[in-house]
């Protein structure tokens, strides 16, 4: 008997490697071992790379910045029968004093600027992701929260995953990644990062989810508007469609690069 899919796949080395498969839609679920979002692979077991290669792990998509990839190598970046891309989501991105200053949303802000000055970027992720074929593609970052949450939250909207559940999938990182947390601020303590601003990075609240869905809705009209907006076009928000919910998917978009 086939075991049930599950959300985390927990791989020694990781805490955060879970499956976009199974969440609502009004055309049924979205499809599991088409998609994954992870923390940080540099750590990642022998067997735990096994264990992805055995879910038919494809395509690696690295959302790290330079330094990241530097000093934590992608293990997965000469992996015989894993294309292996590298895309730094927040390059040149940081907390604007402005928010800190004024106790504002840190996070938030980071996710718009996001949005508003990196779409060439977040358009390359999305359409690496369109253009893979059969198989799975593992999207990540350090923590697996922000990079990768951005990704996940317009792949889950493309999908027309109900809001709520795109919430509750991004607040679920705060649950599984509470080991890393003091690592995180233990090792930006020692490279003189201000720690107090750097703890309100490291939060999962939903709300910031929910209020950057509503910056691009106010902004652009719906997630399709903005993805438009940065240049991704039909026929590729209908082969990211298709990965997340077509039931032969595998069978399409060999078009593998």
């Amino acid at each position: 008997m086939t075991p049930a899919p599950q959300r985390r796949l927990a791989a020694d080395g990781t805490y955060n490697i879970r499956d976009l498969g199974g969440y609502k839609t009004p055309d049924g679920e979205t499809r599991w071992q088409r998609m994954l979002r992870s923390d940080g692979l540099h750590r990642i077991k022998p067997d735990g790379m096994a264990i992805l290669l055995q879910a038919g792990l494809r395509k690696v998509i690295d959302l790290r910045n330079d330094q990241e990839l530097e000093t934590s190598p992608n293990p997965f970046a000469k992996q015989e029968g894993v294309t292996y891309l590298h895309v730094s989501l927040f390059d040149g991105l940081s907390p604007r004093s402005a928010a800190v200053n004024a106790g504002g949303d840190v996070l938030l802000d980071l996710y718009i600027q996001a949005l508003s000055t990196r779409g060439a970027a977040i358009r390359a992720v999305l359409e690496a992701i369109a253009n893979t074929g059969g198989g799975t593609v593992l999207f990540h970052c350090t923590a697996g929260k922000d990079r990768t949450g951005i990704i996940a939250g317009l792949l889950l909207s493309i999908a027309e995953v109900s809001r709520e559940l795109i919430l509750a999938d991004y607040a679920l990182t705060g649950d599984l990644i509470a080991p890393l947390i003091d690592e995180l601020v233990c090792d930006a303590e020692k490279h003189g990062a201000d720690v107090e601003t750097f703890r309100k990075l490291l939060g999962s609240d939903p709300n910031v989810m929910s209020a950057m869905l509503d910056y691009i809705a106010d902004t652009y009209g719906s997630v399709q508007s903005y993805l438009k907006t940065i240049g991704l076009d039909d026929e590729t928000l209908a082969r990211l469609r298709s990965r997340l919910l077509d039931a032969d998917h595998s069978n399409k978009n060999e078009k593998d690069k």
